[in-house]
């Protein structure tokens, strides 16, 4: 098969031809339909060593497909299933797993494969998708699920004001879900104005440049400072910036990956009594919830982040291209193109 395959830092992703993957007794493999380029890819070739992947290592993990094959021990699944993959791979045996949260498993591993034409995943980290919902779509149930986790992690209740630092894609989708759960005011902020559109097209009822007088902006737009501010871009000072803007006894939620170290001010937290809340991964129930909306919202649609869709031939040179601010938002891989 062909794979988009990680060498070392400082060189491009390239495109080769491996084998193709055989399912252990729990397994199957999958023909990937479409993979999502996710920040956290990026994060993981420039820094290596911290997220535990290696020379020849397929990346990947915001991706869907058909069973094309069965593990001996698989049951509840058949050949031609159509299935999104949550990338948390539990031990399937212990209370987290059972409870259906392998993201806390002592065993658990974030899987990749999603930059190739077939993988091979544990049966129980699939779900299978609804038919109205195309396969390609699919690999949106992943950072959907984020966002939706990051929400429930924050205890937003009906009426509260919410700030988003970061129009990324999981900013955007925080947005998505602040709004379907009541918030009243939702406004996402970025450096850049580049996703203004698209943000107001998930639910935001507001946006902003980043910087000095957005707490300014902020009020101008809310009536008063946020409630609740979500970190959603993973830049060092980002934390400490949120605790300035939000209101006295607030809630900051970290969701961006800041690699590297942070720093931030203790005081200024306690004494303006600010609960800081961090946000990773996401349940199976999220999982299953992210794919319904995927299939049912008609409004604040997830899918309106796909910017573009490539063929896995064009993943080194937009790979690369992503390093850098651009205007894309979810770049999604069409294996088959």
């Amino acid at each position: 098969m062909k794979a988009a395959l990680f060498d070392t830092v400082g060189r491009p992703l390239r495109v080769d031809t491996i084998g193709d993957p055989q399912p252990q007794a729990d397994e199957v493999v999958l023909k990937v339909a479409a993979c999502g380029i996710c920040g956290s890819d990026l994060h993981m070739t420039e820094d290596p060593k911290t997220f535990g992947i290696g020379q020849g290592v397929v990346l990947g993990h915001e991706f869907a497909g058909e069973i094309v094959s069965l593990g001996a021990d698989v049951t509840g699944f058949a050949i031609g299933d159509r299935v999104a993959v949550a990338p948390m791979r539990g031990c399937g045996h212990c209370d987290r797993c059972r409870a259906g949260d392998p993201a806390w498993c002592s065993e658990m591993q974030l899987i990749g494969g999603g930059y190739a034409e077939l993988t091979a995943v544990a049966a129980r980290q699939c779900v299978k998708l609804p038919e109205n919902l195309p396969l390609s779509e699919g690999a949106l149930a992943e950072p959907t699920s984020i966002g939706l986790h990051s929400v429930m992690r924050s205890g937003l209740k009906p009426g509260e004001k919410v700030l988003i630092l970061g129009a990324g894609p999981i900013g955007l989708l925080v947005a998505l879900w602040a709004r379907r759960m009541g918030a009243s005011h939702v406004v996402v902020a970025d450096i850049n104005d580049y996703q203004r559109e698209r943000a107001q097209s998930v639910g935001a009822t507001g946006f902003a440049i980043s910087g000095p007088g957005l707490a300014a902006e902020f009020e101008k737009q809310a009536g008063a400072a946020p409630d609740i501010v979500f970190e959603c871009v993973g830049k060092k000072g980002l934390i400490d910036f949120a605790c300035d803007l939000v209101r006295v006894q607030g809630k900051v939620v970290g969701v961006g990956l800041c690699v590297g170290g942070d720093e931030w001010d203790p005081f200024a937290v306690l004494n303006k009594e600010i609960t800081i809340v961090m946000a990773a991964f996401f349940n199976m129930a999220e999982f299953a919830m992210a794919i319904d909306a995927l299939a049912t919202f008609e409004t604040f649609r997830p899918q309106a982040l796909i910017t573009d869709t490539i063929g896995l031939g064009h993943v080194p040179e937009t790979f690369e291209a992503l390093r850098n601010r651009t205007t894309q938002c979810k770049v999604l891989i069409d294996v088959a193109a």
